[in-house]
């Protein structure tokens, strides 16, 4: 159900003189829409997510040849290349992180008592920290979140330079649909990796994380998150970050028990459950003094890169003044590989919205050749890097090819070609769904995104009168966190109006059951359809969709 505050802003959007609406004549096909054919997406999946291809994870040889494959037919189809160097690539750079020897935490009570914490017992330090070996008093800033815009500020006071940071993970009013953060949605904001930049920006030495004890009570296994965080053995699948983001990280950043935290707040006169509970006030946390703590603190986190790309092709558009505005069209190609004999072939994740961008290219394509070119340019983004968390499309933002304030729109593809369905009893990945067969979703497509920039939803919805889908939009302010799990997320975090083409998940969603003979290819020939529409829409029209004021959930 939509807050009473959706229907307040959408109100306040149609009204206001600052709203640009997509002037539109009366729709039209658009051009060769019947060439994206079911028998064609179906036999570039079975290539693609053939048991052959491995999984495609990030990494592996089977990876880079799908990016071959997609950027061969991206040359064929005479996309210009959009990448580096005149490239169908754009290179971007991860990181791994391995565990040096020196990682020591020391701490000096009021009463000069010293402690000598024991590392996977009483603190670890995160994959992202920098090496580096510091001192100072201890600080508690509550979330330990600086957000103007949203009038929320965890820094206040002059306490943080040259101090060490305690703060609590996560965000206040996580369980509020009307926080202002991203409702039920756990915000950008809260991030450790966006906390710990804005710590050190404000003069900190280091940065500690414990759990948000008010809002996740319970007993806690320290040592098994230990473990589970820096496991003694390596990993199928590795752990990445962005190289970018880590390079800009100088402080150490580290993690540590409830039962340390409680030990070193103890002089406030409160215990840390009072403390968090504070933390919850609107506006933010007025920083604390831990009175007569001091930490001494060394880590040592050794970084390992490795080059990874997007493939990305470009349709120019044929206004001499509309052209320089770019509409983006993705949908991204790695999944999670394989165990043994057990392949992970993700056919619908996202093998399903990959071989719809070929044929959205192809119909541009086919267009352009008889005449027929949008006013606009389309961008063409196979991302890379989506399960290891969105670091394709993160990688895109951080660098775009074209200025994010000259990109219209961001139309992202991820599980487009099944019917969702969540069992009763299905566990922790159905989080904040309700349970439903897959017949009751036989026709029906999720949109998130809407709430962000009601005017492109408007567009996608008029795109549909001639495809005939059902559309649903109820996810933008779920606890099930979909609105920031695939591509268009990083997009919404820099301003630029992005929508997520979604069937749902079901009980193969990241099983090795995600086959290629399991989609719903006539669903999936519709709802391709529907994004090929709703992007030459964008690319034709005059207006450009906006940002709802205030993120409308």
């Amino acid at each position: 159900m939509k807050s009473p505050r959706y229907a307040l802003a959408v109100w306040f959007l149609a009204f206001s003189p600052f709203f640009c609406p997509l002037v539109a004549p009366a729709q039209q096909p658009a051009p060769e829409i019947a060439s994206i054919r079911k028998e064609d997406l179906r036999a570039d999946l079975f290539f693609l997510a053939g048991d052959q291809m491995g999984g495609r994870l990030t990494g592996t040889l089977e990876n880079r040849i799908a990016a071959e494959f997609i950027k061969g037919r991206f040359e064929r189809l005479g996309l210009v290349p959009a990448g580096s160097g005149r490239s169908y690539y754009q290179p971007f750079n991860l990181m791994t992180a391995t565990l040096g020897e020196n990682n020591r935490l020391g701490v000096i009570l009021p009463d000069r008592v010293q402690l000598r914490l024991g590392f996977g017992q009483d603190f670890y330090p995160h994959r992202f920290s920098a090496s580096a070996a510091v001192s100072g008093p201890v600080v508690f800033a509550g979330f330990g979140i600086a957000a103007p815009h949203l009038g929320h500020d965890d820094y206040r006071g002059n306490q943080i330079r040259g101090s060490v940071v305690l703060v609590l993970d996560h965000e206040p009013g996580e369980n509020d649909p009307d926080s202002p953060f991203d409702g039920l949605v756990s915000s950008q904001a809260s991030s450790p990796l966006e906390k710990t930049l804005a710590a050190q920006e404000r003069g900190a030495v280091a940065i500690i994380f414990v759990a948000d004890v008010h809002n996740h009570p319970g007993e806690e296994n320290f040592s098994a998150a230990a473990r589970n965080y820096w496991p003694p053995e390596a990993l199928r699948i590795e752990r990445y970050t962005l190289a970018s983001w880590a390079d800009r990280v100088r402080i150490p950043a580290i993690q540590i028990s409830r039962a340390l935290a409680e030990t070193l707040v103890s002089g406030t006169g409160k215990t840390l459950l009072e403390l968090a509970a504070g933390a919850e006030a609107p506006g933010g946390f007025r920083a604390l003094p831990l009175p007569g703590v001091r930490v001494e603190l060394e880590t040592e986190v050794l970084r390992n890169v490795l080059t990874e790309r997007n493939v990305v092709g470009l349709l120019e558009g044929s206004d001499p003044r509309l052209k320089d505005e770019w509409v983006i069209v993705c949908a991204h190609f790695d999944h999670n590989g394989s165990d043994g004999n057990q392949i992970y072939n993700g056919a619908d994740d996202d093998g399903s919205g990959t071989v719809g961008l070929l044929e959205i290219a192809e119909a541009y394509s086919l267009a352009a050749a008889r005449g027929q070119r949008p006013r606009r340019s389309v961008l063409f983004a196979a991302w890379n890097a989506e399960e290891r968390g969105l670091l394709g499309a993160w990688a895109y933002v951080e660098n775009p090819l074209h200025p994010l304030d000259r990109t219209v729109a961001v139309l992202n593809m991820d599980m487009i070609g099944r019917n969702e369905e969540v069992p009763e009893g299905g566990g922790g990945r159905f989080r904040g769904l309700e349970i439903q067969t897959a017949e009751s979703n036989r026709n029906a497509v999720n949109v998130l995104g809407y709430s962000r920039s009601p005017d492109l939803w408007e567009l996608v919805r008029e795109a549909n009168r001639g495809v005939g889908l059902e559309l649903r939009a109820r996810y933008d302010n779920n606890p099930s966190n979909l609105l920031r799990r695939s591509d268009h997320w990083p997009f919404l975090q820099k301003g630029v109006p992005a929508i997520f083409f979604h069937t749902g998940l079901h009980p193969d969603y990241h099983t090795v059951y995600d086959r290629p003979e399991k989609i719903n290819y006539e669903k999936l020939e519709k709802i391709v359809r529907l994004v090929y529409q709703t992007s030459w829409e964008l690319a034709q029209r005059e207006g450009r969709p906006r940002m709802a004021a205030g993120g409308v959930r």
